[in-house]
C-alpha cells in the first residue's frame, strides 16, 4: 500500500491522507508475514528477540541495534526472549515512520513491481490509490499523474516519482 506513504506528500490535496497509514499496515502485512515465518524456527508465530533486527533489515528498513533495543523496551520484551507477529508489525510500522518517508513510498511501490525492473504501471499505481485506505478520486490521481508527468497508460518509474511527490510545495 501507499498508506502512510502518502503522509509527506507536501501538495495540496493529498497533504491530509493520514488516514493511510493504516492501509500501509495491511499492504505490507503478507511480505512482512513471509519473512517473519522464515525466522518463526519454532514454527509458534514467534520469533526469538535476537533476530528481530535482521528481519526488519530483511524487509528494508535500516534500523541501528540501538533502536531495536529501544523498540523491545517499549514492549517489555528481554533481548533473549520471543515477540509475536502483532508486535512485530507494531515495530516494523513505528520503524518505517521514523526513517525516510521516501524509503516507505519506494518499499511500497517496488512491492507492486513484480519483475523489479524499477516500473510499475500507471493503471497499478491508480489502482492502488483510488481502492485502498482513504481513498484518491480519479480525479485527485489524474492530478498527481499530470504532477508527475506521467502518461496515464504509461510506466512509472517509481524513483523518481517519488522524488516528484516528495518535493516541497512550493508558494508561487
Amino acid at each position: 500500500s501507499l498508506g502512510m506513504v502518502f503522509q509527506p506528500v507536501l501538495h495540496p490535496p493529498y497533504s491530509n491522507n493520514i488516514g493511510w497509514q493504516h492501509t500501509s499496515v495491511f499492504v505490507f502485512k503478507l511480505e512482512f508475514k513471509e519473512c517473519f515465518s522464515l525466522y518463526d524456527k519454532k514454527q509458534k508465530g514467534k520469533i526469538n528477540a535476537s533476530d528481530l533486527i535482521t528481519v526488519m533489515r530483511c524487509l528494508g528498513t535500516s534500523p541501528t541495534l540501538g533502536e531495536v533495543e529501544t523498540h523491545l523496551q517499549g514492549h517489555k520484551i528481554d533481548r533473549k526472549a520471543e515477540l509475536d507477529f502483532s508486535t512485530f508489525l507494531t515495530i516494523m510500522y513505528r520503524q518505517m515512520q521514523q526513517e525516510d518517508p521516501g524509503k516507505e513510498i519506494l518499499v511500497a511501490l517496488a512491492m507492486m513491481d513484480k519483475q523489479k525492473k524499477g516500473f510499475i504501471t500507471a493503471s497499478e499505481l491508480r489502482a492502488k490509490l483510488t481502492r485502498l485506505g482513504e481513498k484518491l478520486s480519479e480525479d485527485e490521481v489524474d492530478d498527481l499523474l499530470r504532477e508527475a508527468k506521467i502518461a496515464p497508460n504509461g510506466m512509472v518509474k517509481y524513483e523518481e516519482f517519488i522524488h516528484t511527490i516528495t518535493l516541497p510545495f512550493t508558494d508561487y
